[in-house]
C-alpha cells in the first residue's frame, strides 16, 4: 500500500480544492465553512520519470507506478478534540494516515470567508495543533489508566509502558508534541500503536494568493518563521485548480508561463518523500514493471513484504540491478554477462532506484 497523507486545517482554507487538484477526486469545494462533512479520499500517481525510462527500455506489458492516498477531512475548529464541529470524528480519520499535510491560508481576500475573521497563519496553525495536543492528551491519559490497572492487578508487567505513557501525559500537558519526546529503544513502537496525532510528521502547505505563487508575501514569511522554512511549501491552490482543468499537453506551458517549475503534486510528493525519508525501488516480474516506496534503510525482506506478505515470509534471495548499469547495458542479460547482477540475502539494505527480482517460496 502506498503512502497515506491526511489533509488538515481550519475550515475553508482550500483543502478540498487542493485534493481535487492533486487527484481529480471531484470533492465538493465551496466558499463557506464545513462544506466537507465526511472525509474525501483521492489517489494520486507519484510522478516518476525514471519509471517511464525503464518502461521504454524493458517494454513490459504492464507498468504500475506507486501512489499517494490523500484523505481530506473537514475543517477543524477550537474544541474539535471534544467534538465541536464533529471534530473528534475528523481527528479519528487522521490517526490512520502516515503524515499530515496542514493547509494554512496565507492570503487575504474579502470575498473568501475565513472562519476566524482574518487570516493569521501562526494563530491558525496553533488552533489546529492545540486540538491535536488535547486529543493526544486524552489518548495518553486513557493509556495511563489502562496500564496502571494492569500493574495494580498483576495481570501484566506494564511498568515500562505505564512510565512511558505517564511521560507522554506530562509532555502533552506542557504543550509539547509527542514527536519531541526523548525516546529510548523500542519506545516509539509503543507510542506508534497509540496512533498519536502529534507523533506524525507534518508538512505545512501555505495556500498563497494567485498573485503570489512563490509565497513571498508576509503571511507565508510568518509561517516559515514559526515552523521553519524546510517544513513550509507555498502553493497557490487557485492556480493549481486552473492547471488541473487544462489538457495535459497545455499544463506544462501554463506552468512555465507563470514562472513555476513544478505542479502542486510534484511539490507535495517531493516534500513528503523528504519528510518521511522515502526512496523508490522497482521490480520486474511476469512482464510487469512496478514502482514501490519504502523508508530509507529498509532491509530487503521487509521491502519484499511491501509487495506481498508471502514474499517476506518466504524470502530466499534477491537479484539486484543498479539503475545506471541497466541503462548503460540495456538488458538484464547484458548485466548478467558482465557480472553486474548482485545476489543479496535478507539483510541487504535496499538503495534508492534499485531494480529487484525477488525469489521466494511459501
Amino acid at each position: 500500500m502506498g503512502l497515506s497523507v491526511g489533509i488538515a486545517g481550519l475550515p475553508n482554507v482550500g483543502k478540498s480544492t487542493l485534493l481535487n487538484a492533486l487527484t481529480q477526486a471531484h470533492a465538493e469545494a465551496s466558499n463557506y465553512p464545513f462544506c466537507t462533512i465526511e472525509q474525501n479520499v483521492g489517489v494520486a500517481t507519484v510522478p516518476d520519470s525514471t519509471l517511464g525510462q525503464l518502461a521504454e527500455l524493458l517494454q513490459p506489458k504492464e507498468t504500475v507506478p506507486t501512489s499517494i492516498r490523500f484523505v481530506d477531512i473537514a475543517g477543524l475548529v477550537a474544541g474539535a478534540s471534544k467534538g465541536e464541529g464533529l471534530g473528534n470524528k475528523f481527528l479519528g480519520h487522521l490517526r490512520e494516515v502516515d503524515a499530515i499535510l496542514h493547509v494554512v491560508r496565507c492570503f487575504t481576500d474579502e470575498n473568501v470567508i475565513h472562519s476566524t475573521g482574518e487570516p493569521d497563519p501562526v494563530r491558525d496553525v496553533e488552533i489546529v495543533e492545540t486540538e491535536f495536543l488535547l486529543a493526544d492528551l486524552e489518548t495518553a491519559e486513557r493509556a495511563v489508566a489502562r496500564w496502571g490497572n494492569a500493574v495494580r492487578t498483576g495481570k501484566g508487567e506494564g511498568k515500562e509502558e505505564l512510565a512511558l505513557f505517564t511521560r507522554a501525559v506530562e509532555t502533552l500537558s506542557a504543550g509539547t508534541p509527542v514527536r519531541d519526546m526523548a525516546l529510548h529503544d523500542g519506545e516509539e513502537r509503543y507510542l506508534a500503536e497509540a496512533r498519536f496525532l502529534t507523533l506524525k510528521p507534518v508538512l505545512y502547505l501555505a495556500n498563497t494568493g494567485e498573485d503570489d505563487p512563490h509565497g513571498k508575501g508576509p503571511l507565508t514569511a510568518a509561517l516559515r518563521n514559526a515552523k521553519g522554512a524546510e517544513q513550509v511549501v507555498p502553493v497557490s491552490i487557485e492556480i493549481e485548480e486552473e492547471i488541473s482543468e487544462l489538457p495535459p499537453a497545455e499544463q506544462r506551458e501554463f506552468i512555465e508561463g507563470l514562472g513555476l517549475d513544478e505542479t502542486a503534486l510534484d511539490i507535495v510528493v517531493n516534500a513528503s518523500y523528504r519528510l518521511l525519508d522515502l526512496i523508490t525501488f522497482y521490480t520486474i516480474a511476469n512482464d510487469k514493471l512496478s514502482a514501490w516506496q519504502i523508508r530509507r534503510g529498509t532491509q530487503i525482506a521487509p521491502a519484499a513484504g511491501k509487495i506481498h506478505s508471502d514474499m517476506e515470509r518466504g524470502f530466499i534471495r534477491a537479484e539486484v540491478m543498479e539503475l545506471d548499469d541497466l541503462f548503460q547495458w540495456q538488458s538484464r542479460q547484458a548485466l548478467h554477462d558482465h557480472g553486474l547482477i548482485h545476489i543479496h540475502g535478507r539483510d541487504y539494505e535496499v538503495q534508492d532506484r534499485d531494480v529487484l527480482h525477488i525469489h521466494f517460496k511459501v
